[in-house]
């Protein structure tokens, strides 16, 4: 079984009387735990996602690494960047979407996405009422 959280806005107020009611966002399902694309693709697997300070940083530190590293030590300290982008990779995910203005809502448990998005609709209709 996985862990998603849920990020969803919260719901806009209500317009004036009349009015047709504000579009909400889709929300979005985050798994929890260690992300092996972003430690195979480091920086395109950020850049994908839209963190440009964290893709920016890891290209940085690698090819920093590259040039003043010797190499019996190269190896093995680009692997430890990449493993370390991949346990931090989902946090930095939620913490984007949080200043998109996406707060985390809650957390589904769940052995595929599509019985998370199942699961959520179960637990709060009010939030997938507009799906992706």
């Amino acid at each position: 079984m996985k862990l998603y959280t849920v990020h969803a806005a919260p719901p806009p107020p209500p317009g004036p009387e009349g009015w047709p009611e504000p579009k909400t966002r889709a929300p979005v399902l985050v798994p929890e735990g260690f992300s092996l694309a972003a430690t195979i693709l480091g920086p395109f697997w950020f850049a994908w996602n839209r963190l440009w300070w964290e893709a920016a940083g890891l290209l940085l530190l690698t090819v920093a690494a590259a040039f003043l590293l010797p190499e019996p030590i190269l190896s093995a300290t680009t692997v430890a960047l990449h493993v370390l982008a991949g346990f931090e990779a989902r946090d930095r995910l939620r913490a984007r979407l949080a200043r998109l203005g996406l707060p985390e809502q809650g957390v589904v448990v769940a052995d595929s996405l599509d019985t998370a998005w199942f699961r959520l609709g179960q637990q709060r209709p009010d939030l997938v009422r507009v799906l992706p």
